[in-house]
């Protein structure tokens, strides 16, 4: 009974009656009750996995994600491989992370466990940006899309740090049944955004400054390897800077695959980028420094 209470009530509002100064305040709060929002993680991230399966199986508007993908040629698109994988794992980790979620409420259904406290209605908001991500993206409004895609970006770098992964010591449960999934999904859309932005920069017909494809290319898969490399010294996570080494990878197949377009800088650049990511995350596991 007080199970059911705490899932359906919900919202817990707490009115304290204080005098100071011969001054009546009245403080309201509320909270809501951590099963219940257990409950709509899952709820959501079974909304994201169906609107996501059905683009591909109907697909939503007639294409599928990768044929839209090449409506847009860029050199930044990676081999289509390499986003069924990536995507795979990120989502069966995202399923262990609310399974998880609603198994510590389920312990303490009156007191949220700290990480749910931490991410609050976040976990949720990246659910609606994903679906709407998605619907946006299908019927190409692309500007709207992009909106969406920073959305998502700027809530996972929000849960990212409330959580404090890499400087904050938890349990080796919540380590890979919280951490991990946040790390993947983060450092993927990181990726997926600089490809959003190259799309829309095809799409109205930048002009690159007069500078070549090639060039801003190798230009984006730098940066994106400083940042990998960032969060793997900085936050000690190996698991961020492998999802850019994956998306690199990814590239480089694409353009090795590429018959029609010469591209040797950035293939290049990507089979260094990939060495030096790669060779970073190794020492970094060899020397224990993984979350902190």
């Amino acid at each position: 009974m007080h199970l059911g209470n705490a899932v359906f009530s919900g919202i817990v509002i707490e009115v304290c009656y204080r005098r100071n100064n011969k001054k009546g305040m009245i403080f309201l709060s509320s909270q809501l009750s951590p099963l219940l929002l257990s409950v709509l993680n899952i709820v959501g991230f079974v909304v994201v996995v169906m609107v996501n399966t059905l683009a591909v199986r109907l697909p939503l508007a007639g294409r599928t994600t990768g044929e839209l993908a090449d409506r847009y040629p860029n050199l930044f698109v990676p081999a289509g491989i390499t986003f069924s994988v990536i995507w795979t794992a990120i989502y069966a980790l995202l399923g262990m992370f609310v399974v998880y979620g609603l198994i510590q409420s389920l312990r303490m259904p009156t007191q949220a466990p700290s990480f749910i406290q931490k991410i609050g209605f976040l976990f949720l908001f990246t659910c609606i940006a994903n679906v709407l991500w998605v619907f946006s993206w299908h019927y190409e409004v692309l500007p709207l899309s992009m909106i969406f895609m920073l959305v998502l970006l700027g809530t996972l770098g929000t849960i990212y740090v409330r959580l404090g992964i890499g400087q904050e010591r938890v349990s080796v449960w919540e380590k890979y049944l919280v951490h991990l999934p946040m790390s993947l999904y983060f450092g993927w859309i990181s990726i997926a955004t600089i490809a959003n932005i190259a799309t829309l920069l095809v799409a109205y017909g930048w002009g690159r400054f007069g500078l070549s494809e090639e060039f801003w290319t190798v230009a984006v898969i730098g940066v994106g390897t400083l940042l990998a490399l960032f969060v793997l010294f900085g936050r000690k996570d190996p698991f961020y800077a492998l999802v850019v080494d994956w998306a690199i990878l990814g590239i480089l197949l694409k353009r090795m695959a590429d018959t029609t377009t010469s591209t040797p800088k950035v293939i290049v650049a990507s089979v260094i980028c990939l060495v030096l990511i790669s060779l970073c995350v190794t020492v970094q596991f060899a020397r224990g420094r993984v979350y902190g």
